[in-house]
């Protein structure tokens, strides 16, 4: 009699990381966990927080939600070598060991004697930071925070920040800087983001630190010169694009009034006719929920790496009353999304940007970087917590530490930990959501202490999101390239 064998499925680590994601906003860092050999026989091994969601008649995705490393699928008797562990007990000389270690890196499995050590998220391994090298922009989006003077970076200025983001990448350990080039439309300065990212280069090889950097752009002025430079220079390109015609010209006209999409799907298609793909993106607002599919479609159809992002709320957009988050369009919109996607799945994963600002393929207790691995530097060199919060700096380019000023600051927005916030404790999906968008949260309820005002929508899309991720696992799990199978 044959002993069936265990199936598991997982995303390649090769496709998973975060260089195949940009966002608009403070990302939390890369987190990776694993074992650094198999569990020996005897070790006393057991389950923490095991959850499943059906697939299929012969598969289950199978998760932990509060460690948040991810999902794994696996067959028949690979949940039932799972349940075997729901009461603690040692491994079996005879039993299969890579397995079992695969398991134990998902979350799934964990050392009774050392859980603790293995649940906690680690901390974040990027030093990120946002260049604003251009107040001034072409186009007038309404959900927009910036009053669009006629600012620009310095070259001298521009240099002051490269180096004190290298300073405290240096004094505080990280391994890896990366650089978002924004604005305002930083293509208007584009001449100085090739300076820029040069001498970033030469910084990060002095110091032995790898280097990261994107473009944050709306695309109308991306030419095929730009393009070919972007790949000289090793950046990447991230374009907004809110929806198909009249759903992203409702959210981004230029300053006359005309609707900009024509030219940002134009430049979209230049980007990838030069080899260049772009980050797509996606600002969703109950304005634009109900042609989420369609832009969803647009997007799978070119093969593009996405971000579904929740539109937030600021000073200079609290007029547009009906782009606020109504829970039943965003719940509609983003499930008619899904159904998208189920129908065309990517090889390309998409848990770290499929739900706002949560992140479903790693672990983390803050929602992102703002206070813990962040800096901003507008045009003048003056430094902020958060894009969002630009006018408010904690301190300049010339600080010694900027990141040092910048965790020290309890004035301006506090991105706290999730085990900190009310309502987020004892929520299974804690270390995967974090407790959303500090500023919007207190925003809608002047505390940063509570749980996100979308906390209904996260958990009515997460396991949906989740199950996304199962089936593309299913469809390519003969493709090395794309899934790790034991």
């Amino acid at each position: 009699m044959s002993i069936p064998r265990v199936k598991l499925l997982m995303s390649n680590n090769a496709l998973s990381d975060s260089k195949g994601e940009q966002c608009d906003c403070a990302c939390a860092g890369d987190v990776n966990r694993s074992l650094s050999h198999p569990p020996s026989p005897g070790l006393f091994i057991g389950v923490s927080s095991l959850q499943y969601k059906d697939i299929d008649r012969e598969h289950v995705l199978a998760f932990n939600p509060l460690t948040g490393n991810g999902v794994t699928v696996v067959n028949t008797p690979g949940r039932d070598l799972l349940e075997s562990f729901r009461l603690p007990r040692v491994v079996n000389p005879d039993e299969n060991l890579e397995i079992i270690s695969g398991m134990m890196n998902l979350g799934l499995l964990t050392l009774k004697d050392e859980s603790a050590e293995l649940c906690l998220p680690p901390v974040p391994q990027v030093m990120s930071a946002w260049l604003h090298l251009t107040d001034r922009c072409n186009l007038r989006c309404s959900y927009c925070y910036l009053p669009h003077v006629r600012e620009d970076m310095s070259s001298d200025t521009g240099r002051a920040a490269v180096d004190a983001t290298f300073r405290s990448a240096v004094k505080n350990g990280f391994k890896q800087v990366k650089l978002k080039y924004a604005g305002g439309e930083p293509l208007l300065r584009f001449p100085l983001i090739e300076e820029l990212h040069t001498y970033a280069r030469q910084i990060a090889e002095k110091h032995g630190i790898d280097l990261e950097g994107v473009v944050l752009s709306n695309g109308t002025l991306l030419t095929s010169e730009m393009v070919e430079s972007l790949k000289s220079l090793g950046l990447r390109l991230m374009i907004s694009l809110d929806g198909l015609e009249q759903y992203h010209d409702s959210h981004r006209p230029y300053a006359g009034g005309r609707g900009s999409f024509a030219d940002v799907a134009e430049a979209v298609d230049l980007a990838l006719a030069n080899g260049l793909v772009p980050n797509i993106s996606v600002t969703i607002s109950s304005r634009t929920a109900e042609g989420l599919p369609e832009v969803m479609a647009w997007i799978l159809e070119r093969a593009l790496p996405f971000s579904l992002n929740f539109y937030r709320e600021n000073e200079l957009s609290a007029s547009h009353e009906d782009m606020r988050l109504d829970e039943e369009k965003i719940i509609n919109g983003m499930l008619a999304a899904f159904k998208v996607i189920e129908n065309n799945l990517p090889r390309r994963p998409f848990l770290g940007g499929i739900v706002d600002r949560a992140n479903l393929s790693a672990s983390h207790t803050h929602t992102c970087g703002v206070g813990q691995n962040y800096l901003v530097f507008d045009q003048n060199g003056q430094v902020a917590k958060c894009q969002m919060h630009i006018r408010k700096p904690v301190t300049d380019a010339h600080a010694a530490d900027p990141l040092a000023f910048i965790r020290a600051d309890q004035i301006g927005i506090q991105n706290i930990s999730v085990e900190e916030k009310e309502g987020c404790k004892t929520c299974e999906w804690k270390h995967w959501c974090a407790g959303g968008c500090p500023l919007a949260t207190y925003r809608a309820t002047g505390r940063y202490d509570v749980k996100s005002p979308n906390c209904r929508i996260y958990k009515a899309l997460f396991p949906e999101a989740l199950r996304l991720e199962g089936l593309r696992l299913l469809k390519y799990q003969d493709d090395p390239s794309v899934v790790v199978k034991l």
